[in-house]
């Protein structure tokens, strides 16, 4: 028998009791009882980005939250600055490019994060820049950017900044009102443990000033439109009211195991998780490492696609490939959400026997050791 594991950085695993809940029989989403769950998991969510903000659920995934977010603040007469590195970070530039949305876009290394020096040496070269977008992990590279660095550059030059927190928001440091950031995304499959079908957005009084001061062509992720349903708790469209039910199962869950007690979990098992990618001799591919996620680069002989097989069909263990030119040369493993450290434990050692099954010269135990020693020191 297997039993299947999610090792990928989005989905991840769900909690049983949260499978449950959502497996419960469905209600109409106009009702009483939707209003104040509404109601309850904006209150969470004020507690999951550390912020005062408006916090804003949509049917969608992270992206449909992002564009919302990306459309909303740059109306005509704004220009955005908006970093690529990684293929999630692509796909903010394409939203610019979409909404005929005035915009610089930087190509950074994959694998390095967004510097705030780099930001404000930007900022300053081109005065027109009053909006700035940035990924805190990306997801395809595992890269860190450091957002309260670059909020603190924003700040002092008055510029909005736009955050893609899919793969930090719940599982490294957020803390947005204190950064200063202005508008902060995530998804629902990511931290949170849930299906896909959920993107939120965090978005403060700056934020909202830019959002009324102009009009933009959307519909359906009209970000005003969502604002004005919160008068009554209730939302624009329908909403995937079974998944805001699980939503708010588990923002109950993080809210009482502590956001620094979990930051500080997903920080041990990616500690781990390097160490045992050092002893067995692999490359970890981000210069700039999110604990979020590790990506590990495939070594020579090896092939990506055979390890990930065998992962899967011997094991039951599904990790992530690459994504663009990274594809077939690198594998990713998910620290994020329902994962602990006998979890990661389990992923090392199928690695270990996907990797001796090619003949790779190893010495086998060896992270399976140097994973458990940061584990007997760190727990």
């Amino acid at each position: 028998m297997k039993k299947l594991r999610l090792y990928t950085p989005g989905p991840v695993m769900i909690p049983a009791e949260v499978q449950l809940e959502i497996a419960q029989p469905i209600d109409h989403h106009r009702t009483a009882e939707y209003r104040r769950m509404h109601e309850e998991l904006h209150g969470l969510l004020q507690y999951l980005f550390q912020t005062k903000a408006t916090c804003l659920t949509f049917t969608g995934s992270g992206s449909a939250a992002a564009e919302a977010a990306i459309v909303g603040c740059c109306p005509p007469g704004h220009k955005a600055l908006v970093y690529r590195n990684g293929k999630f970070a692509e796909r903010w530039v394409q939203v610019c490019e979409k909404f005929n949305i005035d915009h610089t876009a930087v190509d950074l290394e994959w694998g390095t994060g967004v510097k705030a020096h780099d930001v404000a040496e930007r900022l300053t070269a081109d005065p027109k820049l009053d909006t700035v977008i940035v990924v805190h992990s990306e997801t395809s590279t595992t890269a860190l950017s450091d957002m309260q660095a670059i909020a603190k550059v924003t700040r002092e030059r008055d510029a909005l900044l736009l955050v893609d927190g899919i793969t930090a928001v719940g599982a490294l440091p957020v803390k947005m009102d204190e950064w200063g950031v202005d508008v902060y995304i995530t998804g629902s499959q990511k931290a949170l443990m849930l299906p896909p079908g959920l993107g939120f957005a965090a978005v403060n009084d700056r934020a909202w000033q830019r959002i009324d001061s102009g009009k933009m062509p959307v519909l359906y992720n009209d970000i005003k439109a969502y604002r004005k349903s919160l008068d009554t708790w209730d939302a624009p469209y329908t909403p995937a009211n079974t998944l805001v039910r699980g939503a708010v199962l588990n923002l109950r869950g993080i809210k009482e195991r502590g956001l620094e007690n979990i930051w500080a979990e997903t920080a041990l098992m990616a500690r781990a998780t390097r160490a045992a990618a050092k002893a067995l001799g692999l490359k970890t591919f981000a210069k700039d490492q999110a604990d979020s996620a590790t990506a590990m680069v495939v070594p020579d002989g090896v092939d990506e696609g055979k390890l990930r097989k065998t992962m899967y069909g011997e094991f039951g263990m599904r990790w992530a490939g690459g994504q663009g030119h990274l594809k077939g040369k690198i594998i990713r493993i998910s620290h994020m959400g329902y994962i602990d450290a006998f979890d990661t434990l389990a992923g090392i050692a199928g690695l270990e026997i996907a990797l001796e099954k090619q003949n790779y010269d190893f010495e086998l135990g060896a992270g399976l050791t140097a994973a458990q020693k940061v584990f007997a020191e760190g727990m």
